[in-house]
């Protein structure tokens, strides 16, 4: 029976475009899915942009949208990335899709039902100068762990460990460098101590679903340490507003941690594809979503970075299992991507590779496919992408070795046998044909375990045979003996045989080539069954070239540092000089020296002193000013500057506000360098007027 597999690979965050760890992960997926697809099994593969958090809100804010518009407008790009590397998904979402909010809704009204849903007060880092509760991902500090700077408030992105942002030794707000201040907020948990959690996640995650090396690492987050420290604790599953999430049901102004509904987004996108049809137009499927995911035989199949492990492997399969959900068949972790011998990419320095940067200069989409391919395999490991290896691949592997088989012996075909092939392929021959034939278990058997370099190793071993074979029997040779052209014509369809059947074996990693050499061959699109026979007397079509080797100068091109900005000459202050006034405008403003009595603290206020400002009245003036990055109250007393003494009186917070200190800064500038309070030359007398 065909297998049904359900496939997805982790939800790229809507604040930006693909990079090239996107574009790996994709690859690696669609080749297997293309390869089940190949074998006859029903696959639907879906994606969805992970739409949720504080980064997508303050990010639309920033560009003046709606967090629905910057994310819908994110997702309008994606698509020149899909096409171009010909990444086959049936369905792309979003985890702000109506089917992500009512499942994600459901699924926490089930686990509240179950009892693993908890709310107690926690003590949350609030930014006092953003004036709002600080995400995560907005938290910055030494992990508690391993001490490794600049971590996020979540988690380590060098040791791996998962933590409460509360934990982390040194924090700083990312959004204003502020440090945070403690305020307490109920928060919702779920009960991922809960003995049932503990006792279902140490079965299911050693029962064989995971890589052995997952496996091994995801058991040492369950031991506690001589002092009992360590192990599985609740997961914090709330956020409060202001929020772009999901809310919780019946808990105003609490949202939805976005880790919580971004996995759900692959069972809202999948829900989404049936609603559209999808699956019914596809494969005749006429089952509803519930009636297909409520199937045991139905395989849910994940592929993520190493880098969100603990949350595929933990809080994902609990989720789903207490909420009575399919569990997960397989969760295939895989490691990073570095260039030229394991360089961190930097778009500045021109090591970063940029997919869509690699699809203008024109470059062959399925050098990329190939290449990243033979790198994989089922371990969790970092590839590197190396120029000179790159080239190497697939000059001498792709169009060497196998588009050379087509390029030796089409061109016979077709001028000496009107493209006739024949079904007398000789004893050789058939040898040669058979041992392809009889590689296609192993191939297939590669695929299925995604040890996708030993499949092309394979390959490429099988197309060395084929080669030994032209070089044997010399087609060029044979086409100038009279009376050789029976064996000729053996010797070139014994090529396009074996070609083709090369074709079969790597049409999961070069569709777009293979979909040219079906035209050429004229043949229907191919399945792997198909290399269980042969061609025989058939006719091909004409040939034309294939594929073009790898440039030089286009590797270059694809890593050379981008351009420097343009700069301007620099501004006065550097910001534009104001619009022109009269005088009549300028004698309107009365500009007064006056003396610094008092200089203080505002409490509350990360930016303001309060300055008592004799200004020649007979009085004093209280004027609050936004000058406390730059200077210390004790340093300002007795000082003489100037101030806007006509200014309307100002209400804020911490009291009125008389006026106006002036300052000079540069307008780019920020920090205790940037800021100058002007101070008049001595003998001027507080009360004297600028003019």
């Amino acid at each position: 029976m065909p297998r049904q597999l359900f496939v997805t690979t982790a939800l790229p965050y809507a604040n930006g475009h693909f990079h090239i760890g996107h574009i790996m992960e994709y690859i690696q997926a669609d080749i297997w899915v293309r390869f089940q697809r190949m074998q006859g099994h029903q696959v639907h593969f879906v994606g969805a942009d992970d739409a949720h958090g504080a980064p997508i809100m303050i990010a639309a804010e920033k560009a003046g949208k709606t967090p629905q518009q910057f994310v819908a407008d994110i997702a309008a790009g994606r698509k020149p990335y899909l096409d171009g590397f010909h990444i086959s998904f049936d369905h792309w979402s979003s985890t702000d899709s109506p089917e992500n909010h009512e499942l994600a809704q459901s699924i926490y009204r089930e686990l509240k039902a179950q009892g693993l849903i908890t709310v107690r007060p926690i003590e949350q880092f609030f930014d006092p100068d953003k004036g709002m509760f600080l995400a995560d991902r907005f938290i910055k500090g030494e992990c508690p762990k391993c001490a490794a700077k600049d971590q996020y408030g979540d988690s380590c992105e060098v040791c791996g460990a998962v933590y409460a942002p509360t934990e982390l030794k040194n924090p700083y707000s990312a959004l204003s460098g502020a440090t945070p201040v403690l305020k307490t907020s109920d928060h919702y948990f779920f009960k991922l101590s809960d003995p049932r959690c503990l006792s279902f996640l140490e079965q299911w995650t050693q029962d064989g679903k995971l890589q052995a090396g997952v496996a091994k690492k995801i058991k040492e987050w369950f031991t506690k340490d001589e002092n009992g420290e360590g192990g599985l604790g609740d997961w914090d599953i709330s956020r409060d507003a202001p929020y772009f999430g999901i809310e919780i049901p019946d808990a105003p102004g609490k949202y939805f941690y976005v880790w919580l509904d971004a996995p759900i987004g692959y069972l809202a996108s999948l829900k989404g594809y049936f609603a559209a049809g999808g699956p019914k137009a596809k494969y005749g499927e006429a089952r509803s979503f519930d009636e297909f995911m409520a199937d045991p035989q139905v395989e849910q199949v994940h592929f993520i970075g190493k880098d969100i492990t603990y949350f595929h492997t933990l809080f994902w399969p609990a989720m789903l299992q207490f909420s009575g959900r399919k569990l997960p068949n397989q969760v295939n972790v895989h490691g990073f991507m570095t260039v030229n011998n394991g360089e961190k990419m930097s778009k500045s320095r021109g090591t970063g590779l940029d997919p869509l940067k690699y699809l203008s200069l024109g470059m062959n989409p399925e050098w990329l496919r190939y290449y990243i391919a033979a790198k994989l395999n089922a371990n969790v490991e970092d590839i590197d992408f190396n120029k000179d290896d790159f080239m190497a691949r697939v000059n001498s592997d792709l169009v060497g070795k196998y588009i050379n088989i087509a390029s030796r012996a089409a061109g016979f075909i077709a001028k000496r046998f009107g493209g006739q092939l024949t079904s007398n392929l000789g004893d050789d021959g058939r040898a040669l044909l058979q041992t392809l034939q009889d590689s296609r278990t192993a191939v297939a058997d590669l695929y299925e375990a995604r040890e996708l370099g030993k499949v092309l190793r394979e390959i490429m071993l099988l197309a060395d045979r084929v080669n030994e074979y032209v070089d044997a029997n010399k087609p060029w040779e044979l086409a100038k003996q009279e009376g050789a052209d029976a064996r000729l014509q053996e010797v070139c369809s014994v090529c396009i045989e074996a070609f083709r059947l090369l074709s079969i074996y790597l049409k999961p990693v070069l569709p777009a080539l293979v979909a040219q050499v079906e035209a050429f061959l004229q043949v229907a699109p191919m399945a792997f069954a198909d290399a269980d026979r042969l061609l025989g007397a058939h006719v091909i079509g004409e040939y034309k070239h294939l594929m073009q080797r790898v440039d030089v100068k286009l590797l270059d091109a694809l890593f050379e540092p981008p351009a420097p900005p343009v700069v301007d000459l620099p501004k006065p202050g550097g910001e534009d000089i104001a619009p022109t006034i009269t005088l009549d405008d300028f004698v309107k403003v009365d500009l007064r020296i006056a003396r610094i009595v008092n200089a203080e603290h505002v409490e509350g206020s990360t930016k303001l002193l309060r300055l008592t400002l004799d200004v020649g009245e007979g009085r004093t003036r209280n004027v609050f000013s936004g000058i406390k990055e730059a200077y210390r109250p004790e340093d300002l007393i007795g000082k003489h500057t100037v101030v806007v003494a006509n200014l309307a009186p100002r209400k804020m917070k911490f009291g009125v506000s008389e006026g106006m200190v002036l300052a000079a800064s540069h307008a780019d500038e920020k920090g205790t360098s940037g800021i100058y309070v002007l101070e008049p030359v001595a003998g001027a007398q507080p009360g004297m007027r600028i003019r």
